[in-house]
Parts: structure tokens; sequence; C-alpha cells
């Protein structure tokens, strides 16, 4: 989607961190911006930050885990500025315990941001672009937990590998419906995910345990040193334009992602592969070609 002058955004969690970055480069560049959030304080923030320029950006309070409120939202969207061309799946909450001691509240509530709210993001949107036939692009953030795995916030990442996977297989089934998707992999960004706890749903607040407040304001302080999101909403809007698979907004990764995969090639068997599988493989590969020939042509 390299003209974005005039199209329209649905950004959720686009109040703060990454998604006010995104927010603050996509109006900058001429798009319509609808920003959702579920914390109001933020929307206020957020819109009283806009209230000083011209740019044409309104605010929507939503709970992506809510499907109903979700599909409510995309015909607001449509309502308030016609149609929908990039959905910008991007809130998420994080949980700093340990998983050995995780309850099920504290997996379905990070499972149910992180990944379930990508989920409703696109059933509720993916049907009005196809709609429209202009083409468009979805955007859905991940995080370096995608890929990079530790013995922290263990639930967090289970979620963000699930969104790696899911727009994965998204991207080569609507990149012949001229459908971009990436994949934004931040590391760390000046935003309030350590502060999750605070909207954290009551009927989800048995938990397995929760760090002590000398880890939060620790927390806090490592976050003040993270990427800007004016920047990292800049670099997003470079690969939406590039119609990217992947957005890697901070390069300090590079040596430690090759280690993994080169780990990762290590364990495979050396050992040749008997034709009749091979056979099978190499006609499964030459389908995922096909399909990537086809979002290029798009």
């Amino acid at each position: 989607m390299k003209d974005v002058e005039g199209k329209v955004a649905f950004i959720t969690g686009g109040a703060s961190g990454v998604g006010f970055g995104m927010a603050q480069a996509f109006a900058s560049a001429g798009m319509k911006v609808m920003i959702a959030d579920i914390r109001q304080d933020h929307i206020d923030q957020a819109m009283d930050h806009f209230s000083n320029t011209n740019l044409d950006v309104r605010s929507i309070k939503v709970d992506i885990t809510d499907r109903k409120a979700m599909a409510e939202a995309a015909d607001e969207v449509e309502a308030a500025f016609g149609k929908v061309h990039l959905l910008c799946n991007n809130a998420g909450v994080n949980l700093f315990n340990d998983i050995v001691e995780a309850t099920y509240d504290d997996y379905d509530w990070i499972m149910g941001v992180n990944l379930g709210g990508v989920i409703n993001g696109v059933v509720s949107f993916l049907p009005k672009l196809r709609k429209h036939g202009e083409g468009g692009h979805i955007c859905n953030t991940g995080s370096m937990a995608s890929f990079i795995s530790g013995p922290g916030a263990g639930i967090y990442t289970a979620a963000k590998f699930g969104v790696r996977g899911l727009s994965e297989a998204l991207r080569y089934a609507l990149g012949p419906h001229d459908i971009g998707v990436s994949l934004v992999c931040p590391g760390l960004v000046k935003s309030h995910i350590y502060d999750s706890d605070a909207i954290r749903p009551k009927d989800l607040a048995q938990t397995g345990g929760s760090p002590s407040k000398e880890f939060m304001t620790r927390l806090a302080q490592v976050h003040d040193a993270g990427m800007e999101p004016l920047e990292i909403g800049e670099k997003i809007l470079k690969g939406i334009r590039n119609n990217d698979e992947f957005i890697f907004p901070h390069p300090e990764f590079r040596e430690e992602l090759s280690e993994i995969f080169d780990e990762v090639l290590s364990y495979l068997p050396d050992e040749p592969t008997p034709p009749a599988r091979m056979e099978v493989e190499i006609g499964r590969r030459k389908r995922k070609a096909e399909a990537k020939a086809a979002i290029k042509n798009h």
C-alpha cells in the first residue's frame, strides 16, 4: 500500500506507545486515523496532542476482547471515514510472573488480548477490506518475543509466537486479494505496557503471583529508555509501504536472531530424505513459491 494519503487506518492500542507512534506517523502522511483504546485517560492524552494539529484523527473506546464491540467499532469507522484500508492490530498487555505458577486466569487474560484481540480484529475488519476491492494492509504487532523466548513473560511469548504464525498464514492467503500483511516485532519502546495490571479484568484476577513494587519501578525506568513512539511509527509506515513481511525496528537483535536460526538448523537430522517424501515437499515448496509470487505481483 504505497499510496496512503487519504486512506483510512484503524489502530488498536492507538493512544500510547507503539500505537500512538503509528497514529502520529500515519496522520502526518495524510491518512484518516481512528485510534481505538481501552483506557480513556490515554485516549484523552492522545486526542489532546492531536487537537493542536489539523490532522484527521478520531478516537473510540473499545475492548478488543469484546467481539461485539469490535464489530460495532468496524461499522463506526466506516460511518466516520468511509472505507477502511489499514488495520493495525496493536493493542497488547504483559504479565511479569513465573509461568510455572501461572493460573488459568493468567493464560486467559494474556492470550485473550494478545492473540484473541488480533483474531477479533481480523474477523471484524477483513470482510470490509475485501468487499471494497481497493486493496489494503493488515499490520499485526508481534514482538521480538515472536522469535526470542526466555525465562520471563512466558505466556506473552506464547501469544506473540501465535501472532507470528497467524500473520504469516494471512499474508499468503490475502496476497491475491491485494491485501498485504506485516508483522511488527518491536524491542524496547517507550510505552506503558509494564502497567498492564491497571486494566486487568476483575473476572480474570486470580494470578500465580505478581512481581515486587521495586521490580515494577525498575521496569518503568527501563521502558523510559525505549525507542520513541514516533520513530517506531515512521519505521512501521515505511514497512507497510514496502509490503514488508516483517518489520524489525530495532537493530540490536541481529546477532541473537542469527544464533537462534543457526541453533534450530543444527537440530535437523543429517540424513537423506526418502524420494517419496521429497516429492511431496517439492510440491509444497512450489505452491509456497507461487503464493509468494502472487504477493509480489500485487
